[in-house]
């Protein structure tokens, strides 16, 4: 008996989100989404009940992972997004032993895939309660007519952690299945632009506009005429942000002219004389959401030297087992690499990261570089990679999209009718856009970084937020269409 006999009862067990056996109407749509949008502000606001504060390990990736930390859904969407990297290097090896064109595997596929989720939210959650002061918890709390301990109290918070990870899982299904787009995006764009409005009309230092306030009435003395007065009016958090604000806006435009850059293949209908139509391969064919899965990659690396370092008490060298191993990473008070190996695999997050000759860096000039080149490194070879593995497993290469072109009744003017004909026509244009595509993205979300965005989200979460509200505009502007003329979603299958 293979894997899959025994582990289909299980799997085909795990609770599920039901498809819609008919064609949702477009306003329903809405309501769904925005009903969830709700719950996930909602949930946001939730404080973990018996937590003492803590500092969040996860905070240069929060608008990436979205969530709150020391809310319920403090664990975000990260458990998902590794869930999800396990799954693609299992599938794209062939490990599994799955066809995602058979219907039973496609079920077993994604109960393992949920089952997965469920075992990373708990070993995300477990280290956070139990490990260093990430989320200490109150030495003892009243619960109705029960005194807990504090260990009690670090159980009921883990169980929190977890129950706020699987209503995370499940949130994102019902906006995937009942809405428009995906929960993942909808909760990475509401934690991007909460981060940006916050940036530009928060009313104290670090507020885009109430900092020019500062700096129009004299209470920021800023000089022109001196190196200081400069960096301060362009990069500084309390200054200017002049940078920060040009990066923001050109980050805009680029992803939205980016996603109108494609190559067009032009379609006819088999059966329908003078029906036309084209399939699109955009420059960012993969979308920017692969960059979800490096960036997740990242975090984890990083979470691994906080643990560790969280095991040797106040600052020091991370010295695991009893060994000194100082290759690894030296750790300053704020629990930040500043040397060795966890400090070279650290992301770029600012421009305070790398500019020394500001005094913004303290580490040597060329410690400073390799750093940045293996950011971009890992970004930009990440990108590529993890793009491919996208459009493999969400059915976007070249077989899959000859047989849903085929599917469709429709084909290439000038080819004949047949799916490999289709598929080597695709061939010429989906890996080579894909790579450049992918590349292009993690090159972007380094420079980004190094130059400081508004509110200081991050150059891979205000290109995801750009891209992610661009797909939602035109899968909103497709699903209007089709309410209007219902015969499209026959000839496209959405019916």
């Amino acid at each position: 008996m293979g894997w899959k006999e025994a582990a289909e009862p299980v799997l085909t067990r795990i609770p599920t989100v039901k498809r819609p056996e008919k064609h949702v109407p477009f306003k329903r749509k809405l309501a769904w989404t925005a009903g969830i949008l709700v719950l996930y502000f909602f949930l946001t606001n939730i404080t973990l009940l018996g937590s003492a504060g803590g500092e969040d390990m996860f905070g240069q990736f929060r608008s990436v992972l979205a969530g709150e930390f020391g809310s319920v859904l403090t664990v975000g969407i990260g458990p998902i997004v590794t869930a999800s990297i396990v799954m693609q290097l299992l599938g794209g090896a062939d490990l599994l032993g799955l066809d995602t064109n058979d219907p039973r595997d496609q079920i077993l596929y994604q109960g393992l895939q949920k089952l997965l989720v469920f075992v990373m939210t708990a070993l995300t959650a477990l280290p956070m309660v139990f490990a260093g002061d990430f989320l200490p918890a109150v030495p003892q709390l009243q619960l109705g007519g029960l005194a807990l301990g504090q260990t009690e109290v670090q159980l009921v918070m883990f169980v929190q952690l977890f129950l706020g990870g699987v209503l995370i899982l499940y949130m994102d299904e019902v906006v995937s299945k009942w809405g428009v787009g995906s929960g993942i995006g909808l909760f990475i764009v509401a934690s991007v632009s909460q981060s940006l409005v916050t940036g530009l009309l928060q009313p104290t230092t670090g507020g885009f506009f109430y900092n020019w306030y500062q700096i129009i009435t004299g209470q920021i003395e800023v000089s022109i005429f001196s190196s200081e007065g400069l960096n301060t009016l362009l990069v500084g958090d309390s200054g200017g942000q002049i940078i920060a604000l040009a990066t923001t806006l050109l980050i805009f435009g680029i992803v939205v002219y980016a996603e109108s850059v494609r190559v067009e293949i032009p379609l006819s209908h088999a059966r329908v004389k003078g029906a036309r139509g084209r399939f699109p391969v955009k420059l960012i064919y993969a979308s920017v959401l692969p960059m979800i899965l490096v960036r997740a990659l990242q975090a984890n690396v990083q979470f691994l030297g906080q643990i560790l370092y969280s095991q040797t008490g106040e600052g020091g060298t991370i010295a695991p087992m009893g060994y000194e191993l100082s290759w690894l990473g030296v750790y300053n008070d704020a629990g930040q690499p500043v040397s060795g190996l966890f400090y070279y695999l650290a992301p770029i997050y600012s421009p305070q990261d790398w500019m020394w000759w500001a005094g913004a860096a303290s580490q040597e000039p060329w410690m400073v570089m390799i750093r940045v080149a293996i950011d971009l490194v890992v970004m930009i070879v990440g990108g590529a990679i993890f793009a491919i593995f996208w459009v493999e497993t969400t059915n976007m290469g070249p077989e899959a999209t000859a047989k849903q072109i085929q599917n469709s009744g429709m084909q290439i003017p000038g080819f004949r009718q047949n799916v490999g004909v289709i598929e080597k026509v695709m061939e010429r244009y989906i890996p080579q856009v894909t790579v450049i595509g992918g590349a292009l993205v993690g090159l972007l979300a380094v420079w980004a970084n190094m130059l400081g965005t508004i509110g200081n989200v991050g150059g891979t979460a205000l290109l995801l937020a750009v891209s992610i509200t661009y797909k939602l505009y035109e899968e909103i502007a497709e699903e209007q269409l089709m309410e209007m003329h219902p015969m499209m979603r026959q000839m496209f299958g959405r019916e």
